[in-house]
């Protein structure tokens, strides 16, 4: 079954679902009416025949009704995993037509400078990011970027392939995780307050009196409180004790308000990531790199599931201190805060664990899953092969991802070695910016251990360098001529230090006058040639060409061409070998109506 057929079968399935938990939704409701009517009915036709009776009954359907309240808050939760499932599959119908917009585009990773970030378009919109983003969380979110601007080492990319492999094969495990995630984004936050909880000191354990005062004062309380309701005391001693109590609860509640206003707002965030652990902790994985992540998700003895949600309920208890109506009794009788604050302490105790690591785990499962996602949406992508020597590239079928099957023109890439430049002329529209791009999008794929837009794909680990897209900035005072300049410079710097790396450069130099640019563009090039650095450079700037004749085994001329069939162009996008013959730009300017 190809994808489209997945997602549209996928769709009707749940879509089937959903009406029989809808209509469960319909009878939980008149079921909870009833029992209330049932409750109602009980007193007023049986109190009187036999009030122990009566009491017995009406207890026994207030059980029957909260096992409802209980029933029917998970169908409805049920409800929203199906819904959430079925806002998946549409957007995947959407991302197979080319439609990515409904997924974050991750403009706010943009780095202020980069190597190649701004000229790849890896993120923004109808970005690199945006095309591949599956996560649902902000670690994943960040987690992508990271992989995306930063090049692994071959042993890493490998074990994250076979990871995606395998998790091709589980689009219905991995939906329901994203499903999951959907519900809260997991915020940076939760672990930062975690984190900075975690450091604090036990105020409330370390103080040896709490601890025997949280079973003798409601002991007490609760005791007076029964003799008076025999009564076997009176009000003489029952509201001193009371007042007595609500006096240590006040001062506890004072204590705890900053741990709790502190804590709060995680339940939610806590929630969604204990059953996105849960949801991996029960998924039995192969792939090495599965296997390692799922057993990262263990505390002292404990699955992490299982422990978070333990901090999610103390904190649920918690939150009733912010309903007067259920806090004051609680407090007065059992020191409710006190109670709860005790338990979080004792958790602490029992979490001496990085925590840091369970949300690096999901994080890279959200990763992983976004790449399954692209590699099942795109069976005719391949996974690179890696090679140990510093440098090759080959490529057959080679396309831009973003650019939707049918209107891509794919093309081919052989380098063979590191001293090698491949010099691209062309026509104006031709295709010379694409191809570089086509090339930089997927090597970075490549690197991040994603597939790529190719029949097969052959690369060496590699840091990207590019320039392609230079702006001026006023702020800095900077020109576009300088901020080139600024660009090669790194560049260059990176050459001279002999340092392991893949050029694409289009068009350098052009703040520049023609004869300038021209020597700067020779010299660079030779200079790639001396320290044996391979790089793809596109230009207009035929002269270039000649340089093949003094390096023959080293520069290599390609071309991307126009064919003019009387006033018109067309172009075929397709790399050609040898040198533009060509040109299209005085065409072009007759067109806008320059009398040449």
């Amino acid at each position: 079954m190809n994808a489209l057929e997945f997602y549209k079968k996928r769709i009707e399935e749940i879509n089937i679902e959903l009406k029989e938990l809808q209509s469960r939704k319909s009878i939980f409701g008149f079921l909870r009416l009833g029992t209330i009517v049932a409750v109602i009915a009980v007193f007023y036709f049986l109190w009187n025949v036999n009030n122990l009776f009566t009491i017995g009954l009406a207890v026994l359907i207030l059980i029957v009704f909260i096992r409802l309240i209980y029933k029917d808050l998970a169908n409805k939760a049920a409800i929203r995993q199906l819904q959430q499932l079925i806002s998946i599959n549409k957007k995947e119908l959407g991302a197979l037509n080319g439609d990515y917009a409904p997924f974050a585009d991750g403009a706010r990773f943009t780095p202020h400078t980069h190597y190649y970030a701004n000229d790849m378009d890896v993120f923004g919109r109808a970005s690199l990011f945006q095309f591949l983003n599956r996560t649902t969380s902000e670690f994943g979110a960040e987690k992508l970027a990271d992989w995306l601007l930063t090049p692994s080492k071959k042993e890493i990319i490998l074990a994250r392939q076979i990871a995606v492999k395998e998790l091709s094969t589980k689009a219905k495990w991995h939906q329901n995780l994203q499903a999951i995630g959907n519900e809260s984004n997991i915020k940076k936050t939760t672990l930062t307050n975690i984190e900075n909880w975690l450091k604090q000191p036990n105020v409330f354990s370390q103080f040896k009196p709490w601890k025997w005062l949280r079973y003798f004062l409601p002991a007490i309380v609760i005791s007076i409180c029964f003799l008076y309701a025999f009564d076997v005391i009176g009000e003489n001693v029952l509201y001193p004790t009371l007042f007595i109590s609500a006096a240590i609860a006040y001062q506890i509640n004072k204590l705890v308000a900053p741990l709790h206003n502190q804590l709060s707002s995680l339940v939610l965030d806590l929630e969604t990531f204990s059953k996105s652990v849960g949801h991996i902790e029960k998924q039995h994985f192969d792939a090495p790199l599965l296997f390692q992540l799922k057993d990262k998700l263990k505390g002292n003895h404990k699955k992490a599931s299982i422990q978070i949600n333990l901090l999610k309920k103390i904190l649920d208890k918690l939150d009733l201190r912010y309903n007067i109506v259920i806090s004051v009794p609680l407090n007065l009788l059992l020191l409710w805060s006190l109670q709860q604050v005790l338990a979080l302490e004792n958790w602490k105790k029992e979490n001496d664990v990085d925590i840091s690591n369970w949300f690096d785990a999901l994080a890279e499962f959200e990763v992983l899953q976004s790449f399954a996602t692209i590699n099942y949406n795109n069976p005719d992508w391949c996974f690179p092969n890696m090679t140990d020597t510093y440098f090759e590239i080959h490529a057959t079928s080679l396309g831009h991802p973003l650019i939707k099957k049918e209107y891509r023109v794919d093309n081919t890439i052989n380098i063979r070695n590191a001293a090698s430049v491949m010099l691209i002329t062309g026509s104006n529209m031709a295709g010379k910016s694409t191809y570089l791009r086509s090339v930089g999008v997927n090597a970075i794929l490549c690197m991040a251990g994603a597939p790529v837009c190719a029949s097969n794909f052959t690369m060496s680990p590699v840091q990207i360098l590019s320039s392609m897209r230079v702006a001026d900035n006023l702020e800095e005072n900077t020109s576009t001529f300088y901020a080139e300049l600024k660009k090669l410079k790194t560049i260059i710097e990176k050459i001279n230090g002999g340092e392991d790396v893949f050029i694409l450069l289009d068009e350098i130099l052009r703040g520049t006058n023609s004869l300038d640019r021209h020597t700067g563009t020779d010299a660079l090039i030779r200079q790639l040639v001396k320290q044996k650095t391979a790089a793809i450079l596109a230009t207009h700037d035929v002269e270039l060409a000649k340089i093949e004749n003094e390096y023959p085994t080293n520069i290599y001329n390609y071309h991307f061409d126009a064919q003019i069939t009387g006033e018109e162009l067309y172009f075929d996008y397709k790399l050609k070998e040898g040198v533009c013959t060509n040109m299209n730009a005085s065409l072009l300017m007759k067109k806008i109506g320059l009398s040449i």
